[in-house]
């Protein structure tokens, strides 16, 4: 029952696509399995679960500048934007909004493709109609 929730959004903050995984499972695996759904864009904001070598290169090879904090197991600390980095909060007010919907926030739903299917209706109502 416990899931975590990856989104590609634009930059006005409207979700583009979805990714769930199980809750214990790192942010790696949803990073890579977004990662071809990435649309053309300048930069991409994540927090520190994205931080990983792999994932930095992979966005520099598809011309994106990488706007992630690092760990703090760092051992070599890495430079962001930290302007451009507050305006992740467009991604936060997303997700809010989304759990504003009772049915995506409390995972009624055990069935995931069925939870999936309501957090993509939700998603469609408070943002693109």
């Amino acid at each position: 029952m416990n899931t975590k929730l990856h989104a590609v959004t634009d930059a006005n903050g409207r979700p583009l696509s979805f990714f769930i995984t199980a809750g214990q499972v790192s942010d790696y695996t949803g990073a890579a399995a977004l990662l071809d759904e990435l649309p053309k864009a300048k930069w991409m904001l994540a927090d520190r679960g994205y931080d990983a070598d792999w994932f930095r290169d992979a966005l520099e090879q598809k011309g994106i500048k990488p706007c992630i904090p690092g760990r703090k197991s760092r051992s070599l600390p890495v430079t962001y934007d930290k302007r451009r980095y507050k305006r992740r909060n467009r991604i936060e007010i997303m997700f809010g909004r989304l759990k504003d919907w009772r049915r995506v926030a409390t995972r009624y739903d055990r069935c995931p493709t069925v939870y999936f299917s309501a957090l993509a209706l939700a998603a469609t109502v408070l943002f693109w109609l």
